[in-house]
């Protein structure tokens, strides 16, 4: 069935490929190069050889780079919907842009061959038993679930009340002892690295996937990026599904189809969901209080825009999202049709500092960016625009750079992976959740770059805090010794 599907879609790819090709502007040689390297990145990730990050990065870039240029070559005529900069559409700058993503998917290529003969997964997961963290989950079972679940409610609820974390938005409450940074981590990857946990320690103990490895985890997912005010619930719930997966099939259990079902029906009903009201408040946000005051005139408060002017805004926010919102090819064109390439312009960009409701770098230098206009409240909203990874890392002008920049970057992400599973409890689905998150920060790399430290320590932080909690349960649920 697997064989089947990757057949079709492969076809499918060599059609729109075939399509995209005919009306390319450019040389033919360019753009079927784009499209190997390209397609090979994604296949690679789903290879015996492959870890999560492979496959996260190649469906990232592979999504931002290929798929949206293929669609927007073949069907709007090389028109897109995010801003290019100075990119003139001529075959030239097609080509120019195209090399330097096949120059960067190289990259990457080769470091997933190098890392292949040092470290890659067996083929069956490491059992779990006399792990102190699932025997204290076997004992208090029940105890565990309820808990989490009370902790996502509760670190949900609060941050959409006090607005202490989300995306697109200046922070409105300022928490002492850092916990700010609490909740940033626990909204971000905390909570579903429990749920992770989870899922496991259900699939070790009921030999299946149950209905407890599919709830609780995608409630969080859907908890959380709401609270956020994000779109991405499909980020964190596709890496518990893939490395939950990949876990029931290393272990050769059977996986009923009833399960795939409910599991794919509930998903698909909170994802639209979580689209549907992200879109809702950020639309509120946007247009300003849903409701005016009450006035001498009406005692009561009424609604200061009608449904018609929220459905607009929520479907001018939805429209793009499922092609155009991934970062990559766009901000490739726009730096390689610059003038300011150099590395004068390498050294600004680390230096580039965090500031709530200011530009980024790339948005005054690369394009017309879409959050300078007057009507955007800088006090409430904070808006940017990302280059991505491969465009970030061609800002000195050099391919060879960008080469192995990228190449080094795949062995620092793999490096990132073997931590994770070998300091807590090579737990397959717990790595595929924590390479999803360095594989998106790469994709979507460029702001702020100097910072990204605080992200890595976190997930460094994070693996750490499990691998000592479990030698704590461990310590704990060990039964005494009695001395004879």
């Amino acid at each position: 069935m697997i064989r089947i599907f990757a057949s079709l879609f492969a076809l499918a790819c060599l059609g729109l490929a075939l399509v995209a090709g005919t009306h390319y502007e450019g040389h033919w040689i360019v753009y079927a190069v784009f499209t190997l390297t390209a397609n090979a990145l994604l296949f690679i990730g789903f290879r015996r050889q492959a870890i999560y990050f492979d496959t996260f990065i190649g469906i990232f870039l592979w999504l931002g780079f290929w798929l949206k240029l293929s669609l927007r070559v073949a069907f709007t005529a090389g028109q897109f919907h995010e801003s290019v900069g100075a990119f003139d559409g001529s075959g030239a700058a097609f080509d120019h842009a195209l090399t330097v993503a096949s120059w960067g998917f190289g990259g990457l290529l080769l470091a997933s061959f190098v890392r292949q003969r040092f470290f890659h997964y067996p083929a069956t997961p490491l059992s779990c038993t006399g792990q102190g963290l699932f025997e204290l989950y076997r004992t208090y079972r029940k105890t565990c679930i309820a808990l989490f679940v009370v902790l996502v409610l509760g670190v949900g609820v609060s941050n959409i009340v006090l607005g202490i974390y989300q995306r697109g938005m200046v922070t409105q409450t300022v928490l002492p002892f850092g916990l700010n940074g609490i909740y940033k981590w626990l909204l971000q990857f905390g909570l579903s690295s429990m749920a992770a946990l989870i899922i496991r320690f259900e699939i070790e103990l009921q030999r299946n996937v149950s209905m407890v490895a599919i709830f609780p985890p995608l409630m969080e997912c859907f908890t959380s990026n709401v609270s956020l005010l994000s779109r991405g619930m499909v980020l964190n719930s596709a890496a518990l599904g893939l490395g939950g997966l990949r876990t029931v099939l290393g272990m050769n259990l059977r996986l009923p189809l009833r399960t795939v079902a409910v599991a794919s029906i509930t998903f698909a009903a909170l994802f639209a969901a979580s689209v549907l009201s992200v879109n809702y408040l950020r639309a509120s946000s946007v247009l300003g209080e849903i409701y005016e005051l009450p006035t001498a005139k009406s005692s009561t408060p009424t609604l200061a825009y009608d449904a018609k002017d929220f459905a607009e805004s929520a479907k001018k926010m939805t429209g793009p999202l499922f092609i155009d919102r991934w970062v990559g090819i766009e901000g490739v064109m726009a730096v390689s049709s610059s003038q300011r390439l150099g590395w004068s312009l390498w050294k600004e960009a680390w230096q580039e500092k965090f500031q709530e409701g200011q530009l980024s770098l790339f948005d005054r230098y690369f394009i017309d960016s879409p959050y300078n206009e007057p009507a955007i409240d800088k006090t409430k909203h904070h808006f940017v625009s990302l280059p991505g990874v491969i465009a970030f890392f061609y800002y000195p002008g050099s391919m060879a750079f960008l080469f192995a920049g990228l190449f080094l970057l795949g062995l620092v992400a793999a490096l990132f992976e073997f931590l994770s599973y070998r300091l807590a409890g090579q737990n397959w689905v717990l790595c595929s959740l924590l390479a999803q998150v360095v594989a998106f920060r790469y994709a979507s790399f460029g702001y702020v770059p100097s910072q990204s430290h605080l992200l890595f320590g976190t997930v460094l932080l994070n693996v750490l805090l499990i691998a000592v909690a479990d030698w704590m349960a461990r310590r704990w649920m060990q039964p005494p010794h009695v001395s004879r």
